[in-house]
C-alpha cells in the first residue's frame, strides 16, 4: 500500500508547491527593493492605504458582528409570524456581490437619482441647497460590505445559539440573572467563537475587495496595486503592495484564532435539552419581524428589484449576441474551473483519509489558505512567474526555432483557472472532507481487503457516496468564480469578457441602468448556493433539536 499511495503523494507535494508558489513570489518581491517608488508612496498616498483600508476592515467587522448577531439570536431563541421567511431573507444577501450592491444604490442616492432628484422638485431646491450624505464615500463603503457580508456571521452564530441547552438558561433563572446579564454573560461568551469566525471572514472579504472601493473612491491597498501595476507600470512594487495587504489579512487570521486559544466551552446534555423559542405575539412579534427584515431588504430585496426596473428598461437594447457571449465565456470559464477544482479538492482530501500525518494534514492546511488571500494578490503573484515562464519559453521557441510561440500561460485562460484554483480550492475542500468524514472507514477496510487499489476505492464507492457533496461543492466554487472581479480583471486574456467584468466596466463609464442586466445575471446565479446553504442550515439544526 505504501508503493502505491507514495508516488500519489509526491504528486501531490509537487502540486501543493505549484498552488503556493503566488504567494511565495509575492513575498520573495522584496528581493529586490523598489527605494525610489515606495519613498513616493510613503510621502503620498501609502498612509492612505493603510489608514483606509483598517477602517474599512474593523467597520466592516463590527457591522457584521452587529447585524448579524442579533438576526441570528432572535431568529434562534424567538417564535414570530413569518421567523421562517426571515431565515430564508436573512442568507439572500450571500448572493449580491458587494461592487454590484454599490452601483445600485449609487444610481438611487446619487444627485441625479431618484430619491434626490424628487427632494429637488418637491421643495424647488437647488444643487448646493440642502445636504445628503455621500454613497461613494469611506463609510458609504463599510455600510455596503456590512449590508453584503454580515450573513458569513449569521450562519455560524445562528448555528451556536441554537446548540446552547436550556439547562443554562434555567439555572440562571434560579440564580436570578436577569436577561439581558444572560445574553452578555452567558449566551454571548458560548457563541464567541463563532462570531469572531464569522466576523474575520467578512473582514477578510473587505479587505479583499475591490470593485466596491475602486467605484467609491477609497484608496485602500487592492486600489493601490492596480494604481502601481497598471498606472506606474511597476510589477515588483505592486507584488510588495500585495505582500503588505498579505499581511493585513493573516494578522487577522492569527487574532481570530489567538483570540480563542484559550476559549474552549463544552455543555452536557442531549440535543433534546437545546433551548425552546420563546413565542411572541403583537407589538414584540411586529418589532421582531421589523429588525430581522430590515438588513436583507437593504442588502437584497431593493438592490435586486431596482435592478430588475433597469434591467427591464435595456432588455431589448442590451440582451444581444454580445451579451449572450457574455453568459458563455462566463459559463464556461465557472463550469472548467469547478471541474477542476473539485477533482483537486477530491484528490487531496481523499489522500489525507488514506495516509493521515502531519505532511498531508499541513499540506492540505497550507493550499487552503487561497480563500483567506484577496484575489489581487493571488492575481498579482500568478502573473509575476507565469510571465517569466512565457518569456522563457519564447526565448528557447526564439534561440531553437527561430519563432516566438506567444504568451501561452500569463495570456491565456491558464492562468484564470490557476488563480481559481488557488483562490477557492478551500471552498470545495471543506464540503468534500466533511462527505468524507460521514462515510465509515471499515467500507475502506473491506474493500481494500478485497484487493481493491485505493484508486477504485475511491472511484467506485467514495465518489458515488459523495455526489451531493461533490454537487454542492462544483456549485458554489462555480458561483464564487461568476462573482470574482479582481483576479478576471488583471489575468483575463484579450477580448474575453465576463459578467462581472462587463458590469464592473459599464458602472465605472456611469452606465448604471447598462449594467444592470449583466449585474442581475450573476446575482440570479447566486441565489443558488444560498438556497444549499439555508437547507444545509435547517437540516443540521432540526437534526440536532
Amino acid at each position: 500500500m505504501r508503493a502505491l499511495l507514495d508516488p500519489l503523494q509526491g504528486a501531490l507535494l509537487i502540486l501543493g508547491a505549484i498552488l503556493s508558489l503566488p504567494v511565495v513570489v509575492i513575498f520573495a518581491s522584496w528581493i529586490a527593493p523598489q527605494t525610489e517608488l515606495w519613498q513616493h508612496l510613503l510621502s503620498t498616498v501609502l498612509q492612505d492605504y493603510v489608514i483606509n483600508s483598517l477602517l474599512l476592515a474593523c467597520g466592516v467587522g463590527i457591522g457584521t458582528l452587529l447585524i448579524g448577531s442579533t438576526i441570528a439570536y432572535i431568529i434562534s431563541r424567538y417564535d414570530f409570524p413569518g421567523r421562517t421567511l426571515l431565515h430564508w431573507f436573512a442568507l439572500l444577501p450571500l448572493a449580491m456581490p458587494a461592487y454590484i450592491i454599490a452601483y445600485t444604490y449609487t444610481g438611487v442616492l446619487d444627485f441625479s437619482g431618484p430619491i434626490q432628484t424628487t427632494l429637488r422638485d418637491s421643495f424647488g431646491w437647488g444643487y448646493g441647497d440642502y445636504y445628503f450624505p455621500d454613497i461613494r464615500s469611506l463609510w458609504g463603503a463599510i455600510i455596503i460590505m456590512s449590508l453584503v457580508l454580515y450573513p458569513y456571521v449569521y450562519m455560524l452564530a445562528r448555528t451556536a445559539f441554537s446548540e446552547q441547552p436550556a439547562s443554562l438558561l434555567q439555572v440562571s433563572q434560579m440564580m436570578g440573572i436577569s436577561k439581558f446579564k444572560y445574553i452578555t454573560q452567558v449566551s454571548l461568551p458560548l457563541a464567541r467563537p463563532a462570531l469572531f469566525t464569522g466576523t474575520a471572514l467578512a473582514m477578510m472579504e473587505a479587505l479583499a475587495d475591490y470593485g466596491t472601493v475602486q467605484y467609491f473612491g477609497v484608496a485602500t491597498f487592492t486600489t493601490g496595486i492596480f494604481r502601481t501595476w497598471f498606472g506606474l507600470g511597476n510589477g515588483l512594487a505592486a507584488a510588495q503592495l500585495s505582500s503588505l495587504l498579505c499581511t493585513f489579512v493573516l494578522i487577522v487570521l492569527l487574532f481570530e484564532k489567538w483570540s480563542r486559544r484559550h476559549i474552549k466551552y463544552y455543555h452536557q446534555g442531549q440535543h433534546h435539552n437545546l433551548q425552546k423559542r420563546k413565542k411572541l405575539t403583537g407589538t414584540r412579534a411586529l418589532s421582531a419581524f421589523v429588525l430581522c427584515l430590515v438588513a436583507p431588504l437593504l442588502g437584497f430585496i431593493v438592490p435586486t428589484f431596482q435592478l430588475l426596473y433597469w434591467a427591464g428598461i435595456t432588455y431589448t437594447k442590451n440582451v444581444d449576441a454580445q451579451f449572450i457571449t457574455l453568459v458563455f465565456n462566463s459559463f464556461c470559464l465557472a463550469l472548467a474551473a469547478a471541474l477542476i477544482i473539485v477533482i483537486l479538492s477530491l484528490l487531496f482530501a481523499y489522500t489525507r483519509r488514506i495516509k493521515n500525518n502531519k505532511l498531508n494534514n499541513s499540506l492540505g492546511q497550507t493550499v487552503s489558505l487561497g480563500y483567506a488571500i484577496p484575489g489581487t494578490v493571488i492575481a498579482v503573484g500568478v502573473l509575476v512567474p507565469l510571465s517569466w515562464a512565457d518569456n522563457l519559453v519564447n526565448m528557447l521557441s526564439e534561440h531553437w526555432f527561430n519563432n516566438s510561440v506567444g504568451l501561452i500561460f500569463s495570456g491565456t485562460l491558464f492562468a484564470l483557472l490557476f488563480a481559481y484554483s488557488i483562490r477557492f480550492l478551500s471552498v470545495a475542500s471543506h464540503n468534500i472532507e466533511a462527505g468524507l468524514s460521514r462515510i465509515t472507514p471499515s467500507m475502506d477496510n473491506a474493500a481494500r481487503s478485497l484487493g481493491a487499489s485505493p484508486a477504485r476505492v475511491l472511484k467506485q464507492i467514495h465518489v458515488p457516496l459523495l455526489k451531493t457533496s461533490v454537487l454542492s461543492a462544483a456549485l458554489l466554487v462555480f458561483v464564487d468564480v461568476l462573482k470574482e472581479l479582481p483576479a478576471t480583471l488583471i489575468l483575463r486574456p484579450f477580448n474575453f469578457n465576463t459578467l462581472a467584468v462587463r458590469s464592473f466596466e459599464l458602472a465605472s463609464d456611469e452606465r448604471l441602468v447598462d449594467a444592470a442586466t449583466p449585474a442581475l445575471a450573476i446575482v440570479l446565479v447566486g441565489l443558488i448556493p444560498v438556497v444549499l446553504i439555508t437547507h444545509a442550515i435547517d437540516k443540521t439544526i432540526k437534526g440536532k433539536s
